[in-house]
C-alpha cells in the first residue's frame, strides 16, 4: 500500500529533524536564543533578592500569612492544652466555710469591742418545696435559659467584662452554674485564679449533676441581704413565712434582691426604692416574656411591702447603726464585696472614738430625746434624730448618731437621703461665688459685704426661670450685705446669687465639697439655693469637713483596718485634694462664724468654742438642721419628722411642745452641749482665716449730723420697720426692745424654738457684721441687681418705733 500524499499546502517534515526545527524545504523563523541555566538561576535569585529589598519600613513589621496562620494554630493548640489541663487537674471540691460562715468583730478606734454582727442564717429546703413561680422568678432574674444553656457561657463572660471596661457598669457574665460554684465551693473573692476554678468546675458539674440539683443548691446557698443565706431564711426575714406560702410577687421581691441584697431592701434603704421597684418590675416583665405568667396576672400583681427589719439584739442601741453605717462604707467603696464580707470572719476596726460616741448619744438624750412625751403630744411619735461628726484634718467618723435604737428604729436617720437639706445649702452658694470670682447682676464682685435686696417673693431676675420665692415669715428687709442675709438665712438674697452665679458652678462646687453628684432633687436651678436636694447628713458632714479644712477634700472613712486571719485587706486612697481655694472656704467660714456670733446659730455658742455654723429648716417643717464646725471638729445634727408606722415623711409642728422646730433650737443645743464634751480635753481654737480681698467689715456709713425734726415730723435715717405678718400659729411681733425670755438658752416665749432662737434671751440691738453696712433710706436700684429704688434696711435699719434691730427670732428660718 503505496503513501498517502500529503494535503496541498502541507510541507512534510523530515524524519530527521527534530522537533521545534523547520524540515528541509520549511521558511526559516528565526529563534530567540536560550540563555544557560546558570544565567537563569541568577536572574530568579535576583527577582527574589529583590522582592526581600521591598519589605522595609513599616512592611517589615507586617507578618506574612504564613506567620499568621502559623501563630493562629499554635494559639488553638495551647488553648486546647490549657483547656485539657484545667479539666483534668481542677476537681470539684468540698463546700466552702460559707455553711458555717463566722461573723465579723467590729472595734472602736481604741481597740475595744464595739460589736460582732451575728451568726449565719440559712436553712436548706429541697426543690420540691419550693414554689415554681418563685423558681421562675428567680431564673427570670438571674439566667432565664437556665435550662437550655450550657453550664457556661464564654459569649456572656466576654460582653459582661467588655460592659465592666467600657464603663456600662459591673456586670456579671455568670451563669446560674457558675453562681452555685462560687457560693457553695469556692467564695467572692474577685480574682482570675477563683475565676478560673470557677469555670472548669461549673463545667465538670453540668456534666455531672442535673440541673434542678444546681437550681436548688442555688437557691439555698444565696444570700439575701438581712443575714439571710437561702430562699427559705430570706421568706421569712422579709415576710415572716415559710417559702412554700410565697406568691408570685414575693418571690420576685426575694429574686430581685439577688442582685444587690442590702440596697434593694425598701425598709432598710428607702432611698433606693426607685431602683428596686424598676428591678422587680424587670423580673415580673421576665416572667411573662418567658410565658411563666399570665399578663393579666401580671396586670394585677401590686409591690408586696416586706416586712420590718428584725436586727440581733447584740446590734440594739447605737451598735447596729454603727456596724451597718461601717458595712454600707465596705461594699460601696469596693473594698470587699456584700457577699465576701457576709461569709464573716474579718476584723474590723474603725475610726468610732468611743468616748465622743457616748458624748453624742447623751446630748441627744438630754436635750431632746428626754423631752419627748408621746402619750401626751402626739406629734412626740413622729421625732428622729441624725448626727455625724468627723475630723476635718483626716475624714475619720469619729462619732454617728442613728436613732434612738437600732432595734427600734432600723433605718439610719445619718445615712438616708430622703429630707432636704435647707438653708444649710446656702454656704455651698457663697463658697461657688468667691470660687468663680462671681459678679451681681450689675457687675459688682461678691463678697460679704456685697448689697442685694432682701424683699419677701422678690423676682429672681437673670433666668428664665420664674422664681420669686418667699423669705421665713415673709419678711421683706430692703437691702442688706450677704453678711447680713447669711446671719438671717434671707432666701431672696441667695435665690438671686445662686442664679449671678450660675446654677452649674454651684453644683460643681457643691460635689467638689463632698455631695455626691447622684443626690437625689440635686437640680441646678434657682430652688436648689434654699437647700431643695436631699442628701444626707453624713453628706453634708463631708461637705463642712472640707469648708473646714480651708477648701481641702479629704473623703470620710469609717474604717482604720480591715483583717482576716494575718492578711491586710487593702483599703482605698484618700489622698486630700484642694475642692476650693482657701479663700473661698475661709471668706463662707467667717460669715458662718458671724451666724453663731449674731445670728440664727447662736445657741451653738454655749459649746464654750469659737465655732462657724448654719440652720436649715426643711419644706413644711419636716426636718431642722444645725450643721457647724469648731477648727477641729465638724458636727451637723438634723431633727426629722416621720411616722413610725407608715414611713410616711411627717411636718415636727407641736412636736416637744412648741409651736415650730427649728434648725438653731434643739439641734443647735445638741451641737453645743456634743462639743462642749468632745473637745473637754482641748483648748479652744480660733480660726485661721484667709479672707477674700473686700472680705472685711466694712465700717457704718457716715450719717451726716441733721437739724432735729420738729413735733410730729418723721426722721429721714430711721428706715420704716420691716413687714412682720402675722401668720397661723405664730406670735404677734413684740413692740418693746428686748427679746422674749425663754428656757435652755433661747427658747422663745410660748415654748417655740425656731432657727433664729438666741441665747439667754439675750438681744440683738447691738451691731452685727454688715449690719447697717451700705443701707440707707436712699439706696438706689444702680446699686443693687434688680432692686426697687428707695428701698432701705428695713428689718436692720436701727431701732425704730420701738422694734429691734432685726427681727424676732420667730420669723428667722
Amino acid at each position: 500500500m503505496s503513501d498517502q500524499s500529503p494535503p496541498p499546502g502541507w510541507t512534510p517534515r523530515d524524519p530527521d529533524t527534530p522537533a521545534g526545527f523547520p524540515s528541509a524545504g520549511q521558511p526559516q523563523t528565526p529563534q530567540k536564543p536560550r540563555k544557560p541555566a546558570g544565567e537563569r538561576q541568577a536572574r530568579r535569585a535576583a527577582k527574589k533578592a529583590e522582592r526581600k529589598r521591598k519589605r522595609t519600613g513599616w512592611r517589615r513589621l507586617v507578618p506574612t500569612w504564613r506567620m499568621v496562620l502559623g501563630a493562629l494554630l499554635l494559639l488553638a493548640l495551647l488553648i486546647v492544652g490549657a483547656f485539657v489541663a484545667g479539666y483534668l487537674l481542677v476537681h470539684i471540691p468540698p463546700a466552702n466555710a460559707a455553711a458555717t460562715a463566722q461573723s465579723n468583730l467590729y472595734l472602736y478606734a481604741d481597740g475595744s469591742q464595739l460589736a460582732r454582727d451575728g451568726e449565719v442564717n440559712r436553712v436548706n429546703v429541697p426543690l420540691s418545696q419550693i414554689p415554681r413561680t418563685v423558681q421562675e422568678a428567680v431564673l427570670a432574674a438571674e439566667d432565664r435559659d437556665f435550662y437550655s444553656e450550657r453550664a457556661v457561657d464564654p459569649k456572656a463572660m466576654v460582653r459582661a467584662a467588655w460592659n465592666t471596661a467600657t464603663g456600662k457598669g459591673t456586670q456579671s457574665g455568670s451563669t446560674i452554674t457558675q453562681q452555685y460554684v462560687k457560693n457553695y465551693y469556692l467564695g467572692q473573692e474577685q480574682t482570675i485564679k477563683r475565676k478560673v476554678k470557677e469555670f472548669f468546675i461549673a463545667i465538670k458539674l453540668g456534666r455531672e449533676k442535673s440541673k434542678d440539683y444546681i437550681l436548688e443548691g442555688y437557691l439555698n446557698t444565696s444570700y439575701f441581704g438581712r443575714n439571710a443565706y437561702g430562699i427559705q431564711a430570706a421568706a421569712q426575714a422579709y415576710y415572716g413565712k415559710d417559702v412554700d406560702k410565697l406568691n408570685p410577687a414575693e418571690g420576685s421581691y426575694l429574686a430581685t434582691l439577688l442582685n444587690s441584697p442590702s440596697a434593694f431592701d425598701v425598709v432598710a434603704h428607702p432611698q433606693s426604692r426607685d431602683r428596686a421597684l424598676a428591678r422587680w418590675n424587670y423580673v415580673l416583665d421576665g416572667m411573662v416574656k418567658k410565658q411563666w405568667l399570665p399578663a393579666a396576672e401580671r396586670a394585677a400583681t401590686r409591690f408586696p411591702e416586706p416586712g420590718k427589719v428584725r436586727p440581733a439584739a447584740g446590734l440594739s442601741g447605737q451598735r447596729g447603726y454603727l456596724v451597718e453605717a461601717v458595712k454600707d462604707y465596705i461594699v460601696e467603696h469596693k473594698i470587699l464585696d456584700e457577699k465576701t464580707l457576709a461569709e464573716g470572719g474579718y476584723r474590723i476596726t474603725t475610726t468610732i472614738d468611743k468616748r465622743r460616741q457616748n458624748a453624742f448619744v447623751d446630748a441627744v438624750d438630754e436635750k431632746m430625746v428626754s423631752r419627748l412625751d408621746p402619750e401626751k403630744r402626739k406629734a412626740d411619735r413622729v421625732v428622729r434624730a441624725g448626727g455625724v461628726s468627723i475630723d476635718p484634718a483626716t475624714g475619720k467618723v469619729v462619732a454617728m448618731y442613728g436613732g434612738i435604737d437600732y432595734t427600734k428604729q432600723y433605718v439610719n436617720n445619718a445615712t438616708r437621703h430622703d429630707y432636704q437639706v435647707a438653708s444649710t445649702f446656702k454656704p455651698f452658694v457663697f463658697a461657688a461665688a468667691v470660687e468663680n470670682d462671681s459678679r451681681t447682676q450689675d457687675g459688682r464682685l461678691i463678697t460679704p459685704n456685697t448689697i442685694y435686696n432682701g424683699d419677701n417673693k422678690r423676682r429672681v431676675v437673670g433666668t428664665r426661670t420664674p422664681y420669686a420665692p418667699e423669705n421665713e415669715g415673709q419678711i421683706s428687709y430692703g437691702n442688706i450685705t450677704v453678711n447680713t442675709a447669711t446671719d438671717l438665712s434671707v432666701n431672696a438674697v441667695f435665690a438671686q446669687m445662686v442664679v449671678d452665679v450660675a446654677t452649674a458652678k454651684v453644683k460643681r462646687t457643691a460635689i467638689g465639697l463632698g455631695i455626691p453628684a447622684d443626690t437625689p432633687n440635686f437640680d441646678a436651678g434657682p430652688a436648689m439655693a434654699l437647700g431643695t436636694m436631699q442628701a444626707s447628713v453624713l453628706d453634708m458632714t463631708q461637705a463642712y469637713a472640707t469648708l473646714a479644712d480651708h477648701g481641702r477634700y479629704t473623703p470620710y472613712t469609717f474604717v482604720e483596718k480591715i483583717e482576716k486571719a494575718d492578711d491586710d485587706v487593702h483599703l482605698p486612697d484618700r489622698t486630700p485634694k484642694q475642692a476650693v481655694s482657701r479663700e473661698a472656704a475661709d471668706t463662707t467660714t467667717s460669715m458662718l462664724v458671724s451666724v453663731v456670733d449674731n445670728g440664727t446659730g447662736t445657741a451653738a455658742l454655749a459649746a464654750g468654742h469659737p465655732a462657724a455654723g448654719k440652720t436649715g429648716t426643711g419644706e413644711l417643717d419636716r426636718s431642722a438642721w444645725f450643721a457647724a464646725y469648731t477648727p477641729d471638729l465638724v458636727t451637723v445634727v438634723s431633727m426629722m419628722g416621720q411616722d413610725p408606722d407608715t414611713g410616711a415623711l411627717e411636718s415636727l409642728y407641736g412636736a416637744l411642745g412648741e409651736d415650730r422646730i427649728g434648725g438653731g433650737g434643739y439641734p443647735a443645743r445638741i451641737w453645743a452641749q456634743y462639743t462642749k464634751s468632745a473637745l473637754e480635753n482641748s483648748d479652744p481654737l480660733d480660726f485661721d482665716l484667709d479672707l477674700q480681698p473686700g472680705a472685711a467689715p466694712s465700717p457704718p456709713p457716715f450719717v451726716p449730723s441733721s437739724p432735729e425734726p420738729s413735733e410730729g415730723e418723721d426722721t429721714p435715717e430711721s428706715p420704716p420697720p420691716p413687714s412682720l405678718p402675722n401668720r397661723p400659729g405664730r406670735p404677734t411681733p413684740p413692740t418693746g426692745g428686748q427679746d422674749q425670755g425663754g428656757q435652755d438658752q433661747g427658747q422663745t416665749t410660748g415654748g417655740r424654738t425656731t432657727e433664729g432662737d438666741t441665747t439667754g434671751g439675750r438681744t440683738d440691738a447691738g451691731t452685727s457684721t454688715g449690719t447697717s453696712t451700705g443701707t440707707s433710706a436712699g439706696t438706689s436700684t444702680g446699686a443693687i441687681a434688680g432692686t426697687t429704688s428707695g428701698s432701705t434696711a428695713g428689718a436692720l435699719g436701727g431701732v425704730t418705733g420701738g422694734l429691734r434691730r432685726r427681727p424676732p427670732s420667730e420669723y428667722l428660718e
